[in-house]
């Protein structure tokens, strides 16, 4: 079990919660050492709206650059046709579920957006 990783959930496809919560938490995660690892998993109206908005792709390559990890639900991405856009932006893209279960199952910390 990693005590000191934070998984993040993000589901919404809302921008206000995106710019003013999560990558905001995330990124000052990292650069004040509140988590050693940060790993944002993009799930359901999330993927659609980083495949297709240069705004807020911009911010996952922020965080990326931060070395927060991004993951992606390949199911979701083939379901919107992204997963080239984001694989190219340096996501993870594979199937989530077994992953997301087994972070749940060792304990891993994880906030739902």
């Amino acid at each position: 079990m990693n005590n000191d990783k934070i998984n993040i959930l993000w589901t919404t496809d809302n921008k206000d919660t995106i710019f003013n919560m999560l990558s905001m938490y995330a990124i000052n995660s990292k650069k004040h050492n509140w988590w050693k690892d940060v790993n944002i998993i993009l799930w359901g109206a999330s993927v659609k709206l980083v495949g297709s908005d240069t705004q807020v792709q911009t911010e996952v390559l922020e965080m990326l650059h931060n070395g927060i990890t991004v993951e992606a639900c390949k199911d979701c991405c083939d379901n919107f046709n992204v997963a080239e856009t984001l694989m190219r932006l340096g996501v993870s893209v594979r199937y989530m579920g077994e992953p997301l279960t087994g972070y749940i199952k060792a304990g891993e910390k994880l906030i739902s957006i």
